[in-house]
């Protein structure tokens, strides 16, 4: 994934289930720790946390191979489709010792939301082009 963000991710006991892999729900947990990591030093910068943000309108995730304990790997996060109040992030799940290696690829759309006025806003110009920076080209 061209231009990602990446963070690493290590496997935790408690991410796996009783069938000795990564549970499911899990997923969503790695891809919610990079958006964390790229909002506290990028984001934050730009927007004004005590009046706006944005919130997480939807998630998907394509599960492609079984994570188990052990597996050190890295999440690839990039921006895509942008609107005009709204944009995805799009992950990648990969091995850390070979990045081709994919176990999941996911995607969410966030909205810009004012929480002053309670109400979607557009997307801020300065954070416009922080998530620009990130943009994938591919998208995979």
């Amino acid at each position: 994934m061209k231009n990602a963000f990446k963070i690493p991710i290590q496997v935790r006991f408690r991410d796996i289930d009783l069938m000795g892999h990564v549970n499911n729900a899990v997923f969503f947990s790695y891809f919610e720790m990079a958006r964390t990591a790229f909002h506290l030093p990028h984001v934050s910068k730009t927007l004004d946390r005590d009046s706006s943000s944005f919130i997480l309108a939807h998630a998907g995730c394509d599960y492609i191979k079984p994570i188990v304990l052990g597996t050190d790997l890295v999440l690839h996060m990039g921006t895509a489709n942008f609107g005009t109040k709204s944009f995805q992030f799009v992950y990648s799940l990969t091995d850390a010792a070979d990045e081709s290696v994919v176990y999941a690829k996911g995607v969410s759309v966030q909205v810009c939301y004012d929480y002053t006025q309670n109400a979607s806003i557009e997307i801020p110009p300065e954070f416009r082009s922080v998530l620009l920076r990130i943009q994938c080209e591919d998208q995979t």
